[in-house]
């Protein structure tokens, strides 16, 4: 594989790459450049995290040493999201998800390293360079950084400061080429790429996601059940989702369906060699065969396609998609009891 097939592995479904010159040369200088994304182990698991992993069978195909961290200190750090008592317990049930996902992706979670927080995070050489940069940095200049991710009030707890930090650091002392991460990471890695050469280390490249809009309109909720697909959905529950989903005639904006099927969908067809098929009776035009998703928008701008069929294709695919996972989730409870004992108890 040649670097202009390397970098367009890496660099295709995303919201941002910064810089791709710089990607284009650690794939031209190096054999295996490594790439990680952080995930603090909070809330359960749903398809907007699938979305984010599905890119790590990108990642791999394209010769990339990729890395998970568990970012399980991040997560109680920011407002104690996750108790301190469940980080233990969280961290398993997102580790045996993510390697789910990455499965049913078709890559195999062998290939990928996973790494929690708590295993290098409180080492002392890390210790010290933090410290170092909260001295160094303002406080106005990390809320701007963590604005996105870390959740915010007129009287921030410290560790939602330290955060935006400690994920800096996070990138150096992981040794990652690459910082890969959803768009509402940027600010925290613009910030990486400031301040880690003052620190001893090299300013990462960055590769960012899409976030997908919800199935109601408006921003994918995870409180709210009926704006997502969970992981745990069976395939009717599914169907039933999308079926309601908002995907008005013609529209792309916003369009929760289409983010899902341009996302996930198409780039795991795409590794099985298989094409996004809409099946409709005769009388209303036969079946539609899609190869790319191109195609397929086109012929929803042009209202050649209806939403209603394509809610019902898609509804249909994710469903296909999401329940391996669904089934691995389900063959241990346990892992969701112990992780959400409110929920799952």
């Amino acid at each position: 594989m040649d670097t202009d097939e390397r970098v367009d592995l890496a660099t295709r479904n995303t919201a941002e790459v910064v810089t791709e010159a710089e990607l284009r040369e650690l794939f031209e200088d190096r054999e295996e450049p490594s790439v990680y994304i952080g995930y603090a182990p909070t809330g359960e698991m749903h398809i907007g995290h699938f979305t984010t992993i599905r890119k790590l069978a990108d990642f791999l195909h394209a010769g990339m040493d990729v890395t998970v961290l568990i970012a399980d200190l991040h997560a109680h750090l920011d407002d104690a999201k996750s108790p301190f008592d469940l980080l233990e317990a969280r961290t398993a049930y997102y580790q045996e998800t993510i390697e789910a996902m990455v499965e049913a992706a078709g890559a195999d979670p062998e290939q990928i390293t996973f790494v929690r927080g708590r295993d290098f995070e409180l080492d002392s050489e890390y210790t010290l360079e933090l410290l170092r940069m909260t001295a160094e940095t303002t406080i106005a200049r990390a809320q701007r950084a963590a604005s996105e991710v870390v959740r915010e009030s007129d009287s921030p707890n410290l560790g939602g400061l330290v955060y935006p930090l400690m994920q800096t650091l996070d990138v150096d002392a992981l040794d990652a080429d690459v910082a890969y991460g959803g768009i509402d990471q940027r600010g925290i890695y613009m910030l990486s790429r400031e301040i880690l050469p003052e620190h001893g280390g090299e300013a990462p490249t960055c590769v960012f996601a899409p976030l997908l809009s919800g199935l109601t309109g408006g921003k994918m909720s995870a409180s709210q059940e009926s704006s997502k697909v969970a992981l745990t959905d069976d395939p009717a529950t599914v169907q039933e989702k999308i079926g309601d989903a908002y995907c008005p005639m013609g529209e792309v904006e916003g369009n929760g369906v289409l983010e899902y099927v341009r996302y996930l969908v198409f780039p795991i067809l795409e590794e099985r060699e298989e094409a996004f098929v809409v099946e409709r009776p005769e009388e209303y035009g036969g079946n539609l065969t899609y190869d790319s998703y191109e195609d397929l928008e086109g012929d929803f701008t042009s209202e050649e396609l209806h939403p209603q069929d394509l809610k019902n294709a898609a509804g249909e695919y994710i469903g296909d998609i999401v329940d391996p996972i669904r089934q691995r989730l389900e063959s241990q409870p346990q892992l969701l009891a112990e992780a959400y004992p409110e929920q799952y108890d």
